[in-house]
């Protein structure tokens, strides 16, 4: 009897059975073969096909439960699409294995190419990822002066601010080490990080003696960024990433475009005030209706971690109404996105894991009042956070 190749093979049949009674492996690979002979004609009798090498050793897996006897068929063949599917639906026909009542339910056809393509890809992946090294002058040339100018990266004060060269009167301060990073790989040196959205003592410091210039992301974020730092350090100009760039990602011309079309802080505070107080006007009597209709008393409180708990591990967010019912449950990254286009109201959030900035952010401009969960990137917002 011919044996199938393992590079011939194109498909795989996964089938489950259960039968009334005790079964051996034998009697499953008969009924198969005789069970299926002259169903499909001469082309496709699977004994031939066997002989042949089209179709692969028969694999059963099954064991007892109770007085029944169920398990699994894989079935690997060499054939086309069209005649892998005939002979799956010929073996659902099987209603009896050896003295028993069976029934067989094909699971799935699988396409081993395509499992193999899979590997193959995610292989290649991993094996560029571990290649060193590089033959180009201009790349090595590139290299070494990144390394130069990032090995330049010092830090700065008791929180170990990252930062540049700030020994001159005027210096740039940025939100993360990236940003940092960035700056100075793209030759802006008098530059240094908060280390994150919460404005240090040491920026307080410098911006008694230095001239500052925030350069933020350019998102929501960002802009809340700057009204926290202004209204708490001497800020004089305020740079801003393109809508929805981040400072760490901006290649070198842009950098030095958005630094040279810097505004004084209080020019930058009066255009935002002026365009939230637009958007307050629009939504004034919704948002006053909407805070007298939600008071967030212990039966809320209570509710809100029932359905924490519940959420636990999903790594999802419960979009909730004013009475608390379940709007739509959608994974964090589609959160912000979801929050546009939703046609009623949210009310509240739970999310399993850490209210990044753009998730506050998406929430504050949505109308939600409260957001529940584990951790929150930030607290500069006017929705109610909550961890429970």
């Amino acid at each position: 009897m011919a044996k199938i190749s393992p590079v011939s093979i194109k498909y795989m049949i996964h089938a489950n059975f259960s039968a009334e009674g005790a079964l051996e492996k034998p009697d499953v690979i008969g009924a198969i073969f005789g069970q299926t002979e002259g169903l499909l004609g001469a082309e496709l009798e699977m004994r031939e096909l066997q002989k042949e090498g089209k179709i692969g050793r028969i694999e059963v897996d099954l064991h007892k439960e109770g007085k029944n006897t169920v398990g699994i068929i894989k079935i690997p063949t060499a054939l086309d699409q069209s005649e892998t599917t005939l002979i799956a639906a010929a073996i659902e026909t099987i209603e009896r294995i050896g003295p028993c009542d069976s029934q067989i339910s094909i699971e799935r056809v699988e396409d081993v190419r395509g499992s193999k393509r899979d590997y193959i890809i995610e292989r290649a992946k991993k094996l560029m990822s571990e290649i060193h090294g590089t033959t180009d002058s201009r790349e090595i040339s590139a290299e070494i002066k990144d390394s130069a100018r990032i090995a330049g990266i010092k830090e700065y004060g008791e929180n170990k601010l990252p930062c540049g060269d700030i020994s001159g009167k005027e210096i740039v301060v940025v939100e993360g080490r990236a940003d940092v990073v960035n700056l100075i790989r793209n030759g802006v040196n008098n530059v240094i990080g908060m280390n994150g959205t919460k404005l240090p003592d040491e920026i307080k410091e410098l911006g008694k003696e230095k001239e500052i210039t925030l350069f933020v992301d350019g998102d929501r974020g960002g802009k809340l960024i700057v009204q926290n730092v202004a209204d708490n350090a001497n800020v004089k100009y305020v740079a801003v990433a393109p809508d929805g760039k981040e400072v760490e990602e901006l290649a070198g011309k842009e950098i030095l475009m958005n630094l040279r079309k810097r505004i004084p802080v209080k020019e930058f505070l009066s255009g935002s005030q002026e365009r939230r107080n637009e958007r307050f006007e629009r939504t004034e009597k919704k948002e006053e209706a909407t805070q007298e209709e939600f008071e967030i008393d212990a039966d809320k409180k209570k509710r809100l971690k029932e359905i924490l708990k519940e959420n636990l591990g999903s790594g999802r967010a419960v979009i909730l109404n004013n009475s608390l019912n379940e709007i739509k449950t959608v994974s964090l990254k589609t959160l912000a996105g979801t929050l546009a286009r939703l046609r009623e109201k949210p009310i509240a959030i739970v999310i399993d894991g850490t209210a990044t900035n753009s998730i506050i952010n998406s929430a504050e401009e949505s109308g939600c009042k409260v957001i529940v969960a584990k951790n929150f990137a930030t607290t500069n917002t006017s929705v109610k956070l909550l961890s429970l």
